[in-house]
């Protein structure tokens, strides 16, 4: 998968996670790097499981990123104390 398709990949998985987390910080930017960075965790915890990663632009690799970038915002308030605030 190339650049842009990581970069449409993280900001659809970026997308959902913020939206299931109810994570109130905003910006194109950081939900694109909190879906690039939840791919490479979620494809990496998949690889383990299975031997697949995030490998190609599909709705596995999209709900795999998003998985990861649950788990992500999720420990980002655990360290930071921030809940969700708002948007309910």
């Amino acid at each position: 998968m190339g650049i842009l398709g990581w970069i449409v990949v993280g900001l659809i998985a970026g997308s959902l996670a913020r939206w299931i987390v109810r994570d109130d910080r905003s910006g194109c930017i950081y939900t694109m790097v909190v879906g690039v960075l939840g791919a490479l965790v979620g494809g990496w915890l998949m690889s383990l499981v299975d031997n697949r990663g995030v490998d190609e632009f599909s709705i596995y690799s999209i709900f795999v990123a998003a998985l990861g970038a649950i788990a992500l915002l999720l420990l980002l308030h655990l360290v930071t104390g921030r809940g969700s605030t708002g948007r309910r």
